[in-house]
């Protein structure tokens, strides 16, 4: 117990790191001490380099109010407690804004690239109360007061209001800046800007601020902005008519790649699977031109309680808890989360309130079937295709489509390849598994996946996912499964029993028995228990989705299979189990890509890998 003590008080020692922005202590880039006392600001204080270097520091500093200018200028953590106020949420003081732990370290983040005149760009997972949104709107109102002249920005939420709110931040700023110091033409305030109530002005600089909402999504588009603020994004609406994606395509794309452009989304949390959770794994992996930022609870200062015995924290710590302190955490933040606890009904509640990382920030609801930690385990081996296009035959339909079977790159195509067919391998080695969607782009996709399960696991090798009629979807994953050394064949075929058969999909399935016989079929019984014909096609019902969705839990948590696509685990993290105990994805996300891998991972683990000796009786002609 002293040895954790000790460790804990050094802990402690390293995060108290002295902070002063006036004096520069702890601030952010290199910094040189300088002697001021003949301006009257005490007599040592430590300047950015940057400032030291500038043509303009010999005359500034012979002048106090010149002085600080040209600091405001290079400083950012100056500027902030001297020039801004905001309102303080325990007291409801206007304070200086003085930045705390987390904002310091993403101030750091955009500093590093302003001052490589780098476009300065990143996603932010917002955790409470640590202020990521005023410091994200008080570093562009620095760039437009202090930088640039007719440098115009947009502040864009999913509802005004938000978005109104944080341009209030901007108000106040202004309405306390210290006018010895204001750079503009005139007093800084805002002034409006052609009768809009959407725009504002501020005065002396040109520059403007629009504020606009995900709801009114034509109001915003057209405009010359050079920064945007894109807060709480995973909360914008998604819709066959509308899209986060194709909206901040649209406004950021007419943001130049210049230096002093900014472009910030971030947003709490919600779920996975939209278009910010995506995005937030594409910065994570490096695709992005965002640089990736989340603060933990532990960073937030105000989330630590004094220990008046640690040797009874210590015992009455749970696994999750030592983990904590493993991690690096003091007593004290500890304390705070273990007592916080006790507020919610469920750890899950609590990691989602106040997450430790990025992944229980994103996890949904108590009711998932799989843990967040099995799905990110799972998600290490996703990665992009190698290919990606689609498979083409003598025709698109018909037993001609299953000859001359050849791969077409498109890199708009439907089929995605993460390895193509061994050559000679057995028809044993693959699982070719359907789940059948609708024909529009509203309705539910269509998903073909191929199952190697020649390797030591089984793996995603393909997968297929789009909108097609359903005659035409049937002959592809014929194809699909021709190309893929003649492999098992397994349509789900609720679908195809209960249409109105309007494409004429059963007497498709028909025709295509007729030539391609490796397909999947399922024993039935009659009426006194005999057994009658098998049917073509693996049918879920409340009986066999069971089966496969305990296989697929047991696949998922023991690590059993391996997954590539990302989309895959996205289903896996929306899916839950309702009050009346049956399986479904959560309201607004999907379960095709899930449904197609616990079937083909069911089959694969209840029929025999080894490969028949006749393959003469498995196909109609001897043209293959």
């Amino acid at each position: 117990m002293n040895s954790i003590i000790a460790e804990n008080r050094r802990r402690n020692d390293a995060l108290n790191i002295p902070y002063d922005p006036i004096k520069g202590i702890g601030c952010i880039g290199s910094r040189t001490r300088v002697d001021v006392s003949h301006l009257g600001f005490g007599s040592e204080v430590w300047l950015p380099e940057a400032m030291l270097a500038d043509e303009k520091y010999p005359i500034a500093s012979t002048h106090a109010d010149s002085w600080v200018k040209l600091r405001c200028h290079h400083d950012f953590e100056f500027w902030c407690a001297t020039c801004v106020k905001i309102k303080d949420k325990l007291s409801g003081q206007d304070i200086p804004f003085r930045l705390n732990a987390p904002q310091r370290r993403v101030a750091t983040l955009f500093e590093q690239q302003r001052t490589a005149s780098q476009p300065i760009r990143a996603i932010m997972l917002k955790a409470r109360q640590w202020g990521g949104s005023t410091l994200t709107q008080m570093y562009m109102a620095w760039i437009q007061s202090v930088h640039c002249h007719n440098w115009h920005s947009l502040i864009c939420a999913h509802v005004k209001d938000t978005a109104a709110s944080i341009r209030g931040m901007y108000s106040k700023m202004l309405s306390s800046y210290p006018e010895q110091y204001w750079e503009g033409d005139t007093a800084p305030k805002f002034a409006p800007f052609e009768r809009s109530t959407n725009i504002r002005e501020i005065a002396g600089r040109g520059c403007r601020v629009t504020v606009g909402s995900a709801e009114n999504q034509e109001a915003v588009r057209g405009s010359d902005f050079a920064m945007a603020h894109l807060s709480e994004t995973a909360f914008w609406s998604d819709s066959t008519t509308r899209s986060p994606e194709r909206f901040i395509r649209a406004v950021c794309g007419s943001i130049a790649l210049v230096p002093y452009s900014l472009i910030v989304m971030e947003s709490t949390a919600n779920g996975v699977g939209n278009y910010f959770h995506n995005e937030w794994l594409r910065a994570k992996d490096g695709k992005s031109d965002k640089t990736p930022i989340f603060v933990p609870w532990n960073e937030i200062e105000i989330y630590r309680m004094p220990v008046d015995n640690p040797k009874q924290l210590w015992v009455s710590m749970d696994e999750y808890e030592h983990n904590l302190w493993n991690n690096g955490l003091t007593l004290e933040m500890i304390n705070w989360y273990h007592h916080k606890r006790t507020e919610y009904p469920s750890h899950a509640m609590m990691k989602a309130e106040y997450p430790s990382n990025d992944v229980e920030a994103f996890t949904c609801t108590g009711r998932n079937l799989f843990s967040a930690d099995s799905i990110e385990q799972l998600r290490l081996n996703c990665k992009d295709p190698e290919f990606i296009g689609e498979l083409a035959g003598d025709s698109i339909v018909g037993e001609n489509s299953l000859y001359n079977i050849r791969f077409l790159s498109d890199p708009k195509g439907k089929l995605q390849i993460w390895e193509k067919p061994i050559a000679e391998a057995p028809s044993s080695r693959y699982i070719v598994a359907v789940d059948i969607g609708g024909r529009s782009h509203s309705s539910d996709y269509s998903v073909i996946t191929v199952i190697d399960r020649g390797k030591e696991l089984p793996e995603v090798v393909a997968q297929w996912r789009g909108h097609i009629d359903h005659d035409i979807l049937t002959w592809k994953c014929a194809q699909i499964a021709r190309w893929y050394a003649n492999a098992l064949l397994v349509i789900e075929s609720n679908t195809l029993e209960t249409a109105c058969d309007r494409d004429n999909s059963l007497y498709t399935l028909s025709q295509l028995n007729g030539v391609y016989h490796n397909l999947y079929r399922r024993p039935r019984l009659g009426q006194a228990n005999e057994s009658l014909e098998p049917r073509i096609g693996f049918h879920t019902n409340r009986a066999t989705k069971s089966l496969i969705i305990t296989n697929l839990i047991a696949m998922v948590r023991d690590r059993g299979y391996v997954e590539r696509c990302n989309n895959a685990c996205n289903e896996f993290a929306t899916y839950e189990q309702l009050p009346n105990g049956s399986f479904a994805a959560k309201p607004g996300h999907h379960d095709d890509i899930l449904m197609t891998r616990a079937i083909a991972l069911y089959v694969a683990s209840t029929t025999k890998t080894t490969p028949p000796q006749d393959f003469s009786g498995l196909f109609s002609t001897n043209r293959w």
